[in-house]
């Protein structure tokens, strides 16, 4: 921008931001601070030479005024190794936009500001006693998502110009689900409603609503933002559309949490963009600047900067760079000879030759693959091509490949069977009826194993995803998905080699190329992308960014995505498959990073490593059809024969939630006239059906397989909460009860049994208490301690309906009451936020007021463990009852506003004394009762919470009973108490129960010493407690690990009980039982799945992907337990007949002997029947699908059913 010369003799003061996209610039008057000159203008990855460019038309415009008096501020993202040659000064960017605030509007509380790359907001506050005005920056540091380029991009993507998108309005009738938490994902989101026809404004809507959403809920850290919210930033400035969503959403959240603003003035003008908004950091730099001494800031002039450009940079490359891929063009050739990826040759076929054998397919979101697999396993070719995005076409055409390979050769294929993974694995089981529909993550298992054996970790990185597969015991034990972050997968390279015009198969040899490599930073994807920029503009060469960038692939794979921080933990075995490893570059950075941190570790690449998910497919096809003796597949011709038609318009849309998903309909018809339709593109199962009565009959269907499988997690967690013991009641004024009393004898003090009158509390007191109601979070240990604290407030006198806890958790509650503080990491502390604001505004009403709000510091928790260091729970959870009365009177105070009282008492149930005399000082005063009425309350209440616990294991004990007797599996679910709330396992045990699997929870594990005794065999024999675990883990100091750690060595002794282990993200009394289960599971061979980072974000996909990885773990142990018992059985089948025949030798010798033995031939005739019956079992009568069939061992050894079913709760009476 040219600006008129000034006549200015006296110096100026300049602020340059150096942003990551653009570079602003300002020349004030020093003394007034008045704007001079201002400019901004795009870089284009060339900071310094822009900020040249603005130096010299600055030096232009002031001709006559003295440059060596000039002083310069600088600050940005990019601003900091441009100081030194011009002599300025560095002002960090948080406190230049903060300063610049409070001297142009010092009656703005809130600053929100995004960049390019960065998203910050900041919060002013005032001390009360001194008027001091202090800030309280927030800003994003690893990630780009919610920020300019993420806008930038996806703006492209929607194909919408600047111009045109200046002109859009936010309007929230119509919006998409679109990814705040990783902005490469939110581009693939815009994509695929740019595919689905949706309007650009619909989606740059969408968008805005998303990174709002996100920053408010992220950045604001649990503070509400207070009027006047200034909006900085270019998005902020130029996009309407984002300031108006804004305006929508931040007096959303005022009005939530009954933050008073002025109603009278415009929203414009409470929630506003500054004229020269764009300035302000650079603004801010000077007025930081003019607070320095003299002589700090002096303009050195453009020559350093200029020389810098020219030489400074390529001289610093060293310092910014690491070694190459290879040092030697020999280190290069003796790697490539030892893991590049063998030319696959198919079998050569013979004129007429029969091939017998499978097909396996692996439909993925880039490129689909098959294989034919021979009876013997040998592969015998292959097919691959570019997904279509149709499913069915690419199937097709891809048995077509095989085929025509097969009859080209003059041979016949003769198709044993078909089985597909991948996304295209669900439509083929309904369109060509596969035998096998295989989750990934098996396939990829199936094939590493086939091929290496007893393998540690499978990694596979794919074009768009990453698998990393954890094994022991030859199975999957735990896996990680990249689910919420796209960095450190194959479209990384690819995207690299697109930049510089690279044929992604020429990546490898173009890297090896390098002398050296800078050194990205590990992490987000659009900021590897602004490391891509530095470097280039630093001078690094394309062969140098390319070899850097392969390694710092698997620092993403293992440190950000995986978040493994010691590989040797693993394994010393790995296996790398998948697309990504056709790229030498990219492989030869793994084995380097693997085998510096395990250095005696095996590395092994897939020698069909594009094909793995296929040929586990194949595999596992081979093994069902061979154990089935038939196969489903309609059939290679019908298959390639199949036709079909696709839906996707108005008709097809999901009316039965808010979310209204555009799904894709899609009907088939084989060659023999049958028909079928599958349904794509719905984000839960209400999306599989057509219509409302389909929806019931579906719902209908699961709940019939709920109740024929008992989930006794869920049962627990109900019961905990529902009003079950019907307490005794407070005996009658004068009464006798037993007392001790306390008096000095000749010896001492002594304590002397003694009746005396019990003490009660008026009439009034009693009739206050029927009025009273008590709420209570339910969340967190309430889940152990519930039973007692319900009983003792009934006991009381306080009615059932009286005694509130909160919803259940869902996802609703947490998006509407989880924004009033945070206890990071942990998930199960922060959602108790949700719950206290459920009942402060959903339990609280003026007819139902609640009087309290009880949520105790549980210091201690239940435990039935024996012998152990301590029952503490975890310092976090029990601190939380405190951190949420702090967020909700942070601001405002809640509960006054409404006119209850928040009780937190510390209480521990290791000491129920102390207990006892907590609750008594806590409620006596409050609810006017006696000690003698406490006392009685806390007797009931104690012996309800018995009476839950009971009630629990003789549900366990019935189902393992059960499942015993019948050779089947139960899972046993190792979790903390509070694992049981739905919301926050997200419904993980249901996924298997509806499976087919019965749930146990820790509690429900029955623990008389009768059961015990049959699996602590050993133990009891070396005088130790069944119920102790001193011998894995002697540090047992948390209550609920260390009946984690106890549930697991019981099912490690239990053939019938297999191990799903959930914790918290982040857990840190769980973590340190991690690596003590996996002993005990892997001496044991037990089926095990562990999920240890459990959070608010419910990932749907990784949830069905692990479910149907776990439910193939549990087919093939079911299968070996029947196998087993198919061969115990056919050995004292066995047995039994040489017996009867060494009986009848005896017999017959005695006749020759003309002798007779009546006992011996009473003793063949009952054998023999025994035998008759034994390989002519009567069948028995189908039992009704509805009942639970639970069974129960009889003393001599039968087993009979039980009368009470699962669903169903018995009244528990203390009378």
């Amino acid at each position: 921008m040219t600006q008129a010369a000034s006549p200015r003799t006296s110096p100026i003061v300049v602020g340059v931001d150096v942003g990551s996209t653009t570079v602003k610039a300002v020349a004030l008057d020093p003394d007034s601070l008045e704007v001079l000159w201002s400019d901004y203008q795009r870089h284009h990855t060339k900071q310094p030479e822009k900020v040249v460019d603005l130096l010299t038309a600055i030096e232009a415009s002031f001709p006559h005024s003295p440059k060596s008096a000039w002083r310069v501020f600088m600050t940005g993202s990019g601003a900091l190794p441009l100081c030194p040659s011009l002599g300025a000064k560095f002002v960090q960017e948080v406190n230049a936009v903060t300063l610049a605030v409070e001297h142009q509007h010092p009656d703005v509380q809130s600053v929100i500001e995004l960049g390019g790359q960065d998203a910050k907001i900041i919060m002013f506050s005032s001390d009360p006693r001194t008027g001091e005005k202090t800030a309280q920056p927030s800003m994003n540091d690893k990630c780009a998502s919610g920020t300019g380029a993420t806008i930038d991009k996806c703006m492209i993507k929607v194909g919408l110009p600047p111009e045109k998108a200046v002109l859009v309005h936010f309007d929230d009738e119509k919006l998409h689900h679109v990814a705040a938490k990783c902005g490469v994902f939110a581009e693939t989101d815009i994509v695929n409603l740019v595919k689905s026809g949706i309007p650009s404004q619909e989606i740059l809507c969408s968008l805005a609503d998303a990174i709002v959403l996100q920053n408010l809920s992220v950045l604001t850290r649990g503070s509400t933002l207070k009027h006047k919210v200034l909006l900085l930033g270019g998005p902020n400035t130029y996009l309407p559309f984002l300031q108006e969503c804004w305006r929508k959403r931040i007096p959303e959240v005022w009005d939530e949490r009954g933050y008073d603003y002025p109603k009278d003035i415009p929203i414009e003008e409470l929630i506003f963009v500054p004229e020269n908004s764009h300035l302000y950091a650079a603004f801010g730099a000077c007025v930081y600047g003019m607070e320095e001494a003299p002589e700090v800031g002096l303009y050195k002039g453009m020559d350093g900067l200029v020389d810098y450009m020219k030489n400074g940079r390529k001289a610093r490359l060293g310092q910014s760079a690491g070694p190459p891929l290879a040092k030697t063009s020999g280190e290069k050739e003796s790697f490539a000879e030892l893991y590049r990826i063998p030319r696959f040759s198919p079998m050569k076929l013979e004129e007429g030759q029969i091939v017998r054998g499978v097909i396996g397919l692996d439909g993925g979101s880039t490129s689909s693959k098959a294989v034919i697999l021979d009876e013997s396993g040998e592969i015998v070719c292959k097919a691959y091509q570019l997904s279509k995005g149709n499913p069915i076409q690419d199937t097709k055409e891809l048995l077509a490949q095989l085929k025509d390979y097969v009859e080209g050769q003059g041979a016949r294929f003769e198709c044993l069977g078909f089985g597909a993974t991948g996304y295209a694995a669900d439509v083929l089981q309904e369109c060509v009826k596969s035998d096998v529909n295989i989750v990934e993550t098996v396939a990829h298992m199936m094939s590493a194993v086939k091929f290496f054996g007893d393998v540690d970790v499978i990694c596979d990185i794919g074009g768009q995803d990453i698998k990393v597969l954890f094994m022991k015991n030859g199975d999957i034990s735990n896996f990680k998905l990249s689910n919420s972050c796209s960095a450190g997968n194959g479209m990384l390279l690819q995207a690299m080699a697109d930049q510089f015009g690279l044929p992604v198969t020429e990546y490898a040899d173009t890297a090896f190329q390098a002398e050296l490599a800078p050194k990205f930073s590990y992490g987000c994807a659009v900021f590897l992308d602004t490391d891509r920029v530095n470097f280039q503009k630093e001078g690094f060469s394309k062969e140098e960014l390319l070899a850097g960038l392969a390694q710092v692939l698997p620092k993403n794979v293992w440190q950000y995505v995986v978040q493994i921080p010691r590989l040797a933990s693993l394994g010393r075995r790995f296996v790398l498959q998948g697309g990504t490893q056709y790229n030498l570059a990219a492989v030869k950075a793994q084995v380097d990073y693997i085998k510096e941190r395990v250095p005696d570790a095996e590395v092994f690449v897939h020698p069909h490593t594009g094909e793995a998910g296929a040929i586990g497919a194949a595999f596992e096809t081979l093994r069902v059809v061979k154990r089935r003796g038939a196969s489903t597949f309609i059939g290679i011709d019908a298959a390639i024969a199949l036709e079909y038609e696709t839906k996707n318009d108005e008709s097809t849309v999901c009316h039965f939630c808010p979310n209204e998903c555009k799904r894709t309909f899609i009907d088939t018809s084989r060659p023999d006239g049958s028909t079928a339709r599958y349904i794509a593109g719905f984000s839960c199962e209400k999306g599989t059906v057509e219509s409302e009565e389909a929806m019931l009959e579906l719902v209908a269907d699961r709940k019939k397989v709920a109740k024929q499988f008992p989930n006794l997690v869920d049962y627990e967690a109900k019961l905990a909460f529902r009003h079950f013991y019907k307490p005794l009641p407070i005996p009658e004024e004068g009464s006798l009860i037993d007392d001790v009393e306390v008096k000095k004898g000749f010896f001492g003090i002594k304590r002397v049994a003694v009746k005396r009158p019990i003490r009660r509390s008026s009439a009034e007191v009693r009739e206050r208490l029927r009025r009273t109601r008590i709420g209570m979070p339910r969340a967190m240990n309430m889940y152990s301690t519930a039973p007692y604290f319900r009983t003792y407030f009934e006991a009381l006198g306080i009615p059932k309906q009286n005694v509130v806890f909160s919803d259940e958790t869902t996802e609703e509650m947490w998006v509407e009451g989880g924004k009033y503080g945070s206890v990071d990491p942990c998930f199960p502390s922060k959602v108790c936020q949700a719950h206290v604001h459920n009942l402060l505004f959903h339990q609280h009403s003026e007819k139902k007021p609640l009087k309290y709000i009880f949520f105790p510091i549980l210091t201690h928790v239940p435990s039935f463990g024996e012998n152990v260091m301590d029952k503490t729970s975890c310092p976090i959870v029990a601190g939380v009852p405190d951190v949420m009365k702090a967020a909700f009177t942070k601001e405002v105070d809640f509960f006054a506003q409404r006119g209850i009282e928040y009780l937190d008492p510390a209480l521990s149930f290791a000491e129920m004394h102390f207990t006892a005399k907590r609750m008594f000082e806590t409620w006596g005063p409050r609810l006017g009762v006696t000690e003698d009425e406490a006392e009685h309350a806390h007797r009931e209440a104690l012996k309800a919470l018995a009476a839950y616990e009971a009630d629990v294991m003789e549900k366990g004990r019935a189902i393992l009973e059960t499942v015993e007797h019948e050779n089947r599996i139960a899972i046993l679910m190792v979790g903390r108490p509070y694992h049981s709330d739905p919301g926050l396992n997200h419904g993980i045990p249901e996924e298997f129960q509806v499976l087919g699997y019965p749930i146990l929870s820790v509690r429900s594990i029955p623990r008389d010493m009768e059961y015990l005794s049959r699996y602590f065999e050993g133990e009891i024999e070396r005088g130790q407690h069944p119920l102790d675990i001193n011998d894995v883990w002697p540090e047992n100091y948390s209550a609920n690990s260390a009946q984690k750690v106890w549930a697991v060595k019981f099912a490690a002794r239990h053939p019938n009980v297999v191990v799903l282990d959930l914790s918290s993200f982040k857990c840190g009394h769980d973590a340190p039982t991690y690596g003590i289960v996996e002993s005990i599971i892997s001496a044991s061979a037990t089926p095990y799945q562990a999920l240890h980072d459990i959070d608010a974000n419910k990932p749907g996909g990784s949830i069905k992907i692990r479910v149907k990885t776990f439910a193939h773990s549990l087919k093939l142990y079911q299968e070996s337990l029947e196998d087993l018992a198919q061969k115990k059985s056919a050995l004292e089948l066995s047995v039994a007949k040489k017996r009867l025949e060494l009986m009848q030798l005896k017999l017959a010798q005695l006749a020759e002997r003309k002798q007779t033995d009546p006992e011996l031939e009473a003793q063949i005739a009952a054998f023999a029947e025994r035998l008759r019956r034994y390989e002519a079992p009567p069948k028995k009568p189908e039992q009704p699908r509805e009942l639970v069939q639970l069974k129960r061992k009889t003393p001599d050894g039968r087993t009979a059913v039980v009368g009470l079913g699962l669903g169903e709760a018995a009244q528990v009476s203390a009378e």
